[in-house]
């Protein structure tokens, strides 16, 4: 899925505007990924040249999360979204990504030293979205 999917999707509806009268969380999100880039992609370089894994995946949410390390904290940084870094062996592990799927993701898996694939967490769920790193 595109990050312009994911951020836009809510406006298509124009009931559902007139309904959400506060921002969606998903446009603080995307300031704070430009804001974190630089240190992401630093650390995905981190997991693909250390042979940690090939497919580094980032959480990100606003909540507490037992997954990955954490790597960008809201509230030490005066944001909106906290990061951390995790792998596709880790949400193997952990029961996320189911293995039978693991050829499925790959396959939709963007480039990492291009994109950014994170998984973002809001209370009406989860998502996978591949940002790209700025030029």
């Amino acid at each position: 899925m595109e990050s312009e999917e994911l951020l836009n999707g809510a406006g298509q509806n124009g009931q559902q505007d007139k309904k959400e009268k506060k921002e969606s969380p998903l446009v603080s999100l995307e300031k704070d990924l430009a804001f974190y880039a630089e240190s992401i992609k630093e650390v995905a370089m981190d997991i693909l040249t250390e042979g940690i894994s090939t497919a580094p995946i980032f959480i990100a949410h606003q909540h507490e999360v037992k997954l990955g390390e954490v790597i960008l904290n809201r509230e030490e940084l005066n944001t909106n979204w906290t990061i951390q870094a995790s792998t596709l062996e880790e949400f193997i592990e952990k029961g996320i990504i189911k293995p039978e799927k693991k050829e499925h993701f790959l396959k939709n898996y963007k480039n990492p030293q291009d994109y950014m694939c994170v998984f973002v967490i809001v209370p009406e769920g989860a998502n996978y979205v591949f940002y790209p790193y700025p030029k």
